[in-house]
This record gives C-alpha cells, structure tokens and sequence, in this order.
C-alpha cells in the first residue's frame, strides 16, 4: 500500500520542485509568450531537481513555414 502512495508523492513532488527552479531562472515573465519558451518551461517543469545539478533545458522551435504568394 505504502508504494502506490510513494510514487504519485515523488513524482508530484519533483514536478513541484522543477516549478519553482522555473521560476527563479525567470522563464514565468517572459512577455512574449510562444513556443520556444512554453517548451522551455514545460521541460524545466519536467527536468525537476535536476535543474539545480547543471541541467539546463532549452526548447527552439523551427520558424514556421510562410505560405505561398500567388
């Protein structure tokens, strides 16, 4: 019974723990939101306490294509 608890505490609490460290590398105010920074902090978030041992996650998404002129 105790391990059907501990997993869902760990995971919760390591998606808490990526949530903050998100927070203070500033990835929260960025006033032009799009993909490249809603990736970074959805990789952070998920990176967790790895963030505080040198992990530093960034996303770059690829520009979109421009459509045609005819």
């Amino acid at each position: 019974m105790r391990k059907r608890i501990a997993v869902p505490v760990i995971l919760i609490i390591w998606l808490i723990i990526g949530a903050i460290a998100a927070g203070q590398r500033g990835l929260y105010s960025n006033s032009n939101p799009g993909c490249n920074s809603f990736g970074t902090i959805i990789v952070n978030i998920l990176a967790g306490p790895l963030n505080y041992v040198g992990v530093d996650p960034e996303v770059d998404c690829p520009a979109a294509p421009q459509p045609s002129e005819q």
